[in-house]
């Protein structure tokens, strides 16, 4: 009765079903399964034992070519020669299928990599992720939703990305990275399991890259300036910031959700953005006063990064602007837009 059911449910597949190799496949088994249990029945109610029925029946379906076994009568003949029609073309039919869903899977994995790798050859400017574990799988989402484009790399043969192209391979392998496209990305996040990979990892794109801004994963207090030193632009260690933030959770809830939603939430209309000044700015060398950011787009300045890597929590009105400072602020989006087309004016 389960095989009658198994065999209903794989003939009433729809059209997607008939086009997976797999399906055929795990089908024609199926068919085969029945063409056996059918043929043994069948020899037993023509006066052979259990085991003789079973043995006349794989030699009929396999065309050994041995001789019939018991006494071979009108009736055993017809049976022999449908038994053989139907059982060699199902075992053809399921053989065939085997050879095409290996030769298609080996195809396609083939094509799928090379459509990956052309892909990959026409970026500039994406976001390479190493390890797609819980970090890196968080990490990536974030950045597809915030419109960058993503290439993974997992050593995970069986790994399928969701969050964007996916090279499978070693990242500690610097030919994994430049098959990545680390020559022309903008940033490198480093999300492996161990620290040691991901102190080697930012250690080989350092040194194949000397501009790459690299954020690498620490989960362990004792490599974070281990990776500093390797070459990482900042180094996370997930462990704390999530305490730290579980501790604001209790102490301040209402201010903790509200910088999640602004950090986050795509659908509020205030957000936090940071500003880069450039050479070309018409921001540069001039005073937060003199620039009359609040004035001219609405946008509150909440911080300012200078270009020695200081970070002015409270910037005073005559807080000079220069090339190289980052400059953070708050406001809708509209705001903020007009904040960059001012930037960008000179």
């Amino acid at each position: 009765m389960k095989l009658g059911r198994y065999i209903r449910r794989m003939a009433s597949f729809g059209p997607d079903g008939i086009r997976d190799p797999w399906n055929r496949f795990r089908f024609g088994l199926a068919l085969i399964t029945a063409v056996l249990v059918g043929g043994t029945i069948g020899y037993v109610l023509l006066d052979l034992t259990l085991l003789e029925a079973l043995y006349q029946t794989v030699i009929t379906v396999t065309t050994v070519g041995y001789g019939e076994i018991g006494p071979v009568s009108d009736e055993y003949r017809v049976f022999t020669i449908i038994l053989l029609l139907t059982g060699t073309g199902t075992v053809f039919y399921t053989l065939g299928v085997l050879l095409e869903t290996l030769v298609e899977g080996r195809l396609n994995e083939s094509f799928r990599r090379r459509r990956v790798a052309r892909n990959i050859q026409e970026l500039d400017g994406h976001t390479v992720v190493c390890g797609y574990g819980q970090v890196g799988r968080a990490i990536a989402a974030e950045l597809v939703r915030d419109g960058t484009e993503v290439v993974i790399v997992d050593r995970d043969p069986d790994m399928d990305a969701d969050d964007g192209m996916l090279v499978h391979g070693n990242a500690t392998d610097d030919d994994v990275l430049l098959q990545a496209g680390i020559e022309r990305a903008a940033a490198l996040v480093v999300a492996m399991d161990t620290d040691a990979d991901n102190v080697y990892v930012t250690l080989s794109a350092r040194s194949m890259r000397k501009d790459l801004f690299i954020v690498a994963r620490a989960s362990d207090e004792h490599a974070e300036p281990k990776l500093y030193q390797a070459g990482a632009d900042r180094v996370v260690n997930p462990h704390r910031i999530g305490g730290t933030r579980m501790a604001a959770m209790v102490m301040q809830p209402t201010v903790a959700d509200f910088l999640d939603m602004v950090m986050h939430d795509r659908e509020l209309s205030v957000r936090i953005e940071e500003l880069p000044v450039d050479a070309r700015s018409p921001f540069r060398r001039k005073t937060l006063r003199q620039c009359r950011i609040r004035e001219r787009t609405g946008a509150t300045v909440l911080a300012l990064r200078t270009s020695t890597g200081d970070l002015n929590h409270n910037p005073q009105p005559d807080s000079r602007l220069d090339a190289g400072d980052v400059v953070i602020a708050l406001g809708t989006e509209e705001q903020l837009r007009l904040l960059f087309e001012l930037n960008t004016s000179g």
